[in-house]
């Protein structure tokens, strides 16, 4: 399941998971370690220690995951990497938690599951303040979409189906990624926190925008209001 952030996909799927017996992993909880985004940022572009874009989730631990709870039996214990997004890093193992048996299927949900990327003329303007003053030449956005047509594409196929929860507008995601946040620290933002929030958006705006403009692969896509209430479900699958 993919969805903007703030759209309700972590809630959705990990009620219908308990309720099946399936497993539930969030590419949330795969993003790499900020030892490892800060690699990421000095070897390819500064903008890659900030958690979220392609190419800051851990998709061989994603892949070893999904083979080991494809194989598991009834008497199997698999842990699950979990991530602080408070603390903007992975916990410790012993933090984990862990699914038992053998899962009635997997349920994988995340902000860019399912995307595609750009063409390369796309990519040449920039969508907002931060692409336009942090990456004039285009090199972040060019790995990131780099990173879609390469090893995302790659994981993408491995999935069965999708399912699309779209936003009414890439207007909706900064008011529901600061209920989100408020829930996370159990307090109203400050205004400041409200400014950070803008720009931590800003990162996920340009692929954000081009999945709601159909950048998909094929999958039931659900039309959310803006409260988030599913408005049908079509049966055309986007091209």
């Amino acid at each position: 399941m993919s969805g903007c952030q703030g759209s309700g996909k972590t809630t959705l799927v990990k009620a219908v998971a308990q309720a099946i017996g399936a497993a539930h992993l969030s590419l949330d909880d795969l993003y790499c370690t900020a030892h490892q985004r800060a690699h990421l940022a000095e070897a390819l572009h500064p903008l890659f220690a900030t958690r979220g874009p392609p190419g800051t989730h851990d998709l061989p631990t994603l892949s070893r995951l999904l083979d080991q709870l494809a194989s598991a039996g009834a008497g199997d214990s698999t842990p699950l990497p979990a991530f602080d997004k408070l603390a903007d890093d992975r916990l410790p193992p012993e933090a984990w938690p862990v699914f038992k048996g053998r899962p009635t299927a997997i349920l994988v949900e995340g902000w860019c599951l399912g995307a595609t990327p750009q063409a390369p003329e796309k990519l040449a303007e920039s969508v907002n303040a931060l692409e336009r003053d942090e990456d004039p030449d285009g090199v972040w956005r060019g790995a990131i979409n780099r990173f879609l047509a390469g090893p995302y594409a790659t994981m993408f196929s491995r999935f069965d189906n999708f399912l699309h929860m779209r936003a009414p507008a890439f207007e909706a995601v900064q008011g529901w990624r600061e209920e989100q946040q408020a829930g996370l620290l159990g307090r109203q933002l400050f205004p400041e926190e409200k400014v950070g929030l803008f720009r931590f958006i800003q990162h996920y705006e340009r692929l954000t925008r081009h999945m709601l403009a159909g950048g998909l692969l094929p999958g039931l896509v659900v039309q959310l209001d803006a409260n988030r209430r599913p408005q049908g479900i079509p049966l055309a699958s986007p091209q």
